[in-house]
């Protein structure tokens, strides 16, 4: 239901505001444990180990990569364009081909440090882990993924003989060497797709059975573990005639994190919003914004009608918030301080349907807030539906300076008109 909702409000994002950070569906983990994974799978991966701080670096340096004249040092981050990014301290790329001995003070040099790139938005990610990998002599790079394709209402494996760059710009420059593969989801993967997909690659000398081999590895992995998307950019051939995946990028459905506890245990909750890290815990929905209009609504539908609305009347939304359907009174104290927690925030709107979720709740769990949170902004209600006498009554009784609606468009006036207060 949280991959509906997300992908739902990111429909409406045009017009309500920018992302501040994306909350996911999909859990994402760092490229050294989708290597990890991958080589569980029988997949060919660099050599390679993530470290911490310099004495883990130095400690791989000396017993991983005894022999290594040259060694790979990437940046862990949960985004893309880390190649091309600029680290805050002015260090210019995230990832960098030096010599051995080079290796412990580059590494020195990104390890606590922000790194920015054209995904994290300028407030960039801290770099709380390196990966070493050994340096290989790449001879030819292609594209390989695997996704979820709404047309073939299934997994789909898109190829190309071109790598190293991102499937846009591949595909805008030749469309014509992408190739897709649907995988029927009973059937699975057979010898034909696996074959198809090599032809599209076009290794130069890499075994062509061993290449197919790879291939349903690739599969068997992206299904085994509910991937929604397994991105292997570049895919390369060694000199060694190996296909190797140099990179690699996978996400996971969280609705499968029941029955793939190995897989969401490597979860780093320190790439992601607090916010939206504190709301997951609760069972919340939320998304952050860029906006000053904080707004905690049930319904994902009626909190993009809020959203929009806000902005119509000169406001900005500072995010989403979908307590649902049967939040409790808790859950609605948490999200209280979730809005409360952004210093953005001038002023919150709660806009409240009272279908299965009951006005009185939701009024019980402004007053608890309330008396747990210190209230700085105006605060802007508008309560419909069951219950709405008795959560009317509760609010008031409260004796809190709170600013009724009664209607949308009236909530929304109200609270654009607060921030000027």
């Amino acid at each position: 239901m949280r991959g509906l909702v997300n992908k739902l409000v990111s429909r409406s994002l045009s017009i309500s505001g920018k992302w501040q950070q994306q909350q996911l569906r999909r859990l994402n983990i760092h490229e050294y444990q989708g290597a990890e994974l991958m080589g569980k799978y029988g997949v060919n991966v660099p050599k390679g180990v993530a470290a911490s701080s310099l004495e883990e670096v130095k400690k791989a340096i000396q017993q991983v990569f005894p022999n290594e004249s040259e060694l790979v040092v990437k940046s862990q981050i949960l985004a893309g364009g880390r190649g091309l990014g600029t680290f805050k301290s002015g260090l210019k790329g995230g990832v960098h081909i030096v010599k051995r001995d080079q290796a412990e003070d580059i590494a020195g040099k990104m390890l606590g440090q922000v790194l920015v790139t054209k995904q994290t938005g300028p407030q960039g990610k801290v770099v709380s882990k390196v990966y070493l990998c050994e340096k290989l002599s790449l001879v030819n790079e292609m594209y390989f993924s695997i996704i979820l394709d709404r047309k073939s209402a299934g997994p789909l494996i898109i190829a190309c003989k071109k790598g190293g760059t991102s499937i846009e710009d591949l595909a805008e420059k030749f469309p014509d060497m992408i190739i897709k593969v649907p995988i029927d989801v009973f059937a699975g993967i057979t010898d034909e797709d696996a074959a198809k997909v090599v032809d599209g690659l076009a290794p130069k000398a890499a075994d062509r059975k061993d290449s197919i081999e790879q291939v349903k590895k690739l599969y068997e992995l992206f299904r085994k573990t509910d991937c929604t998307m397994l991105e292997i950019n570049p895919l390369a051939e060694t000199s060694t005639n190996q296909l190797v995946a140099a990179d690699a990028k996978l996400n996971f459905d969280d609705n499968a994190a029941f029955r793939q506890k190995e897989v969401f245990a490597m979860r780093d909750p320190t790439q992601e919003d607090p916010r939206e890290v504190a709301a997951a815990k609760v069972d919340l929905n939320y998304i952050g914004l860029d906006g000053e209009i904080g707004c905690m609504v049930n319904g994902a539908g009626l909190a993009m009608a809020t959203m929009d609305i806000i902005k119509l009347h000169g406001g900005t939304p500072a995010n989403f918030l979908d307590v649902g359907g049967n939040a409790s009174e808790h859950q609605v104290v948490e999200a209280f301080k979730i809005l409360t927690s952004d210093d953005k925030v001038k002023a919150i709107l709660v806009n409240i349907f009272g279908g299965i979720m009951k006005c009185d709740v939701i009024a019980s769990g402004i007053v608890n807030a309330a008396k747990e949170v210190s209230l700085k902004v105006p605060v802007v209600v508008r309560l419909e539906g069951t219950n709405v006498e008795q959560g009317k009554r509760i609010l008031k009784e409260s004796g809190m300076k709170l600013l009724t609606a009664d209607d949308l468009d009236d909530a929304a006036a109200k609270a654009v008109k607060a921030l000027a207060h």
